[in-house]
């Protein structure tokens, strides 16, 4: 339930809080996709080195990041911990069967590398700018409005579902579930039986849910007429620093582009 928050902008006066929202979405958005094409380990430092300076510039604590890299670090760790002694031929260090392997720690260091800093840079575009604010980009950069709504909506009910199933799991320990001391990795059928009844009570309840907010949306009216879309109200012209900022993590992105084509 801690992850589940609907804080996940944080006020601050820093640059990048200043930056326009469509060109900061365009910017680190291709400066995403530049990190994902990299492939030579050398290039992984300059990638960390570029994360960190705009997280340093965005103004977040520390512990914004930290606790919001802990969750999504679990998917990876197995990779971390599996790739060093199972990929490659080169044995650096050997320890009865297991092995350290040298292919295995560069793969280790460059999926680890990419991680964090795509997911460093997801986080300054979401702890830097408020959801409807970005969302509102993405609609002026061409995003249709359906998904729009449908994006709009998971991430509002993303948050109830969470609630539900706080709330569920309170329930059942209120009733003695978990109570009981069981041995490490022996299979209870009871739990499994009771855990399956909660999956599978929070999906029925989620598209109950999904069924009232539709309904109530038909009620209002929503999809039955196809109205232009009101003028947005003209903008000011955007100061000098927005374009520095822009072009500055542009030409960052075509570097490493550019470096990983002649590495490679």
């Amino acid at each position: 339930m801690g992850a589940a928050s609907h804080n996940t902008y944080i006020h601050r006066e820093s640059i990048i809080h200043h930056w326009a929202p469509q060109l900061k979405l365009v910017s680190l958005g291709l400066l995403m996709f530049a990190f994902a094409t990299v492939q030579q380990l050398t290039l992984v430092p300059w990638m960390l080195g570029l994360a960190a300076l705009l997280y340093g510039l965005s103004g977040l604590p520390l512990s914004f990041l930290r606790q919001r890299l802990s969750y999504p670090g679990l998917f990876i760790l197995a990779v971390v911990v599996l790739l060093p002694l199972t990929v490659g031929e080169t044995v650096l260090a050997q320890w009865g069967w297991l092995a350290l392997r040298e292919e295995g720690l560069r793969a280790t260091g460059l999926i680890v590398g990419r991680f964090l800093s795509i997911l460093t840079l997801g986080f300054i575009l979401l702890g830097t700018t408020p959801f409807l604010t970005l969302l509102g980009a993405m609609r002026s950069l061409g995003l249709p409005t359906l998904l729009a709504d449908m994006t709009l909506l998971s991430y509002r009910y993303l948050f109830e579902i969470a609630v539900m199933l706080a709330t569920m799991q309170q329930a059942m320990r209120l009733r003695g579930f978990g109570h009981s001391r069981q041995r490490w990795l022996r299979i209870n059928r009871h739990t499994m039986q009771q855990l399956a009844l909660l999956t599978g009570n929070l999906l029925i309840r989620s598209y109950e849910q999904s069924e009232r907010v539709y309904k109530a949306m038909r009620l209002r009216g929503y999809g039955q007429s196809r109205q232009a879309p009101p003028a947005a109200p003209t903008s000011s012209p955007l100061s000098f620093h927005n374009w520095a900022l822009t072009g500055a993590v542009l030409v960052a992105a075509v570097g490493l582009v550019l470096a990983e084509m002649r590495l490679a």
